[in-house]
């Protein structure tokens, strides 16, 4: 979705849409003691067998992501200060890191993935001379190590573009079902469609080749490429592309049972999508956004594919009426109860609505019925069947922590806060 604006610019419109300053600025705070106001639209779930908890203090600025080192113990990063602050037992107990970030539009600290074995911190962010706000040097995927309230040892694995910018970033980050890989998605920087940026990676044919953007990478951990072979290409940077064609992003995830990979895209002011994004996933852009039999002049011949190896496919979903999907969850764990049990969970921006698709039995496409029978939702009313919570604010990352608990990461009501969601039998 687009309203000229410059990262976080896709959330950004909606919130302008719905008369609110900022991406991150929502109404009113939970107050000092961690309880939600009385007189503000509070979080919901449809399921009365669950129940909400605030599970980390106010006072967190525009999170971004979030990564468990162990049991009460996450690593939270905010996308203008540059800061990873450690939260433990539900207490800000450091900042582990400060890094200098542009931060106009949706530019910052955008990405945080933890890996176990060795335990690294892995960071994307659009880095800057010397201080917040200053001379931009590049969108870079660093590694760290974690010491005792500290990100130390950086080493760049990744410097890609930051221009035309400074929109569509994306900056979401994954281990893959490896344990041994990383995936960046990143948008296509492009908002205005300056005509000298569009790459082959983008379904120009006859542009330039790709560098980087538009498109969900993975490289190994010390920042090669995986099996030491592209997918698409052996060229530097065609080699670390795992997916292409794609607009703008804020949500990547995998599926513990199969390791596929799934990603919600943005569209400009309609057709957001959900995409099973298999090895070599052309979603489209800029050709086609929605589905392709919508869109007028369509063909597919003039699709880029680079030789054969990357292949077109339709979403899974679209929502006609935007609602900016960002987070992708796979629920494996039975602590909220078996029917939620690797079913997919979507976080958005609109109405901070969490939505839950079950799959069906090849686990490549959503279980659908009623007015969704046609894989789109016409209006957002349609959803209500698929609808898991709502009113949780901007909702940046969801994430199932070590005790088998759902989290949710939003900037609700001026604050960041982490929401934690479980059993009424089982929440502590």
């Amino acid at each position: 979705m687009d309203i000229p604006s410059p990262q976080y610019n896709c959330l950004i419109s909606i919130l302008m849409l719905v008369g609110f300053i900022s991406l991150f600025l929502i109404g009113q705070s939970i107050n000092v003691f961690g309880q939600i106001s009385k007189n503000s639209q509070v979080p919901q779930l449809n399921d009365t067998a669950l129940q909400i908890q605030v599970s980390a203090p106010r006072g967190l600025k525009f999170p971004t992501g979030m990564g468990f080192l162990g049991p009460d113990d996450i690593l939270v990063i905010e996308k203008n200060t540059g800061k990873v602050k450690e939260i433990k037992n539900g207490t800000v107990s450091g900042t582990v890191l400060d890094v200098n970030v542009a931060n106009v539009s949706e530019r910052g600290l955008l990405g945080i993935a933890i890996s176990d074995k060795p335990k690294y911190v892995f960071l994307f962010y659009t880095e800057t001379e010397n201080v917040d706000g200053g001379k931009v040097l590049g969108n870079r995927l660093y590694r760290y190590e974690y010491d005792n309230g500290r990100l130390i040892n950086p080493k760049l694995l990744l410097d890609l573009p930051t221009i035309p910018g400074p929109s569509h970033n994306g900056g979401v980050l994954k281990i893959g079902p490896d344990k041994k890989s990383v995936y960046l998605v990143i948008g296509n920087l492009n908002y205005v469609q300056n005509q000298s940026y569009i790459t082959k990676a983008q379904n120009n044919k006859n542009g330039p080749p790709p560098d980087g953007r538009g498109g969900i990478l993975r490289i190994t951990f010390d920042g090669g490429v995986v099996g030491n072979k592209g997918l698409l290409g052996d060229e530097d940077p065609l080699n670390k592309y795992y997916a292409y064609g794609i607009r703008n992003s804020f949500g990547i995830g995998f599926d513990a049972l199969t390791g596929n990979l799934w990603e919600t895209e943005n569209g400009r002011s309609t057709d957001d999508e959900i995409n099973i994004a298999l090895p070599g996933f052309n979603s489209g852009w800029k050709e086609v956004i929605g589905f392709s039999n919508e869109t007028p002049g369509f063909n597919k011949e003039d699709l880029e594919d680079f030789g054969g190896k990357g292949t077109y496919r339709d979403p899974e979903f679209v929502w006609r009426d935007t609602v900016a999907p960002t987070s992708v969850l796979f629920l494996h764990t039975d602590n909220l109860g078996p029917k939620y049990k690797d079913t997919l969970l979507v976080g958005s921006v609109k109405n901070g609505t969490i939505f839950n698709f079950p799959l069906d039995k090849t686990r490549t496409h959503l279980v659908l019925s009623g007015p969704l029978s046609d894989k789109q939702a016409d209006t957002n009313n349609e959803t209500n069947n698929v609808i898991f919570g709502r009113n949780f604010g901007v909702i940046t990352d969801l994430q199932v922590g070590p005790d088998g608990n759902l989290y949710a990461l939003s900037n609700y009501k001026r604050d960041g806060t982490i929401f934690k969601i479980g059993a009424k039998n089982n929440i502590n």
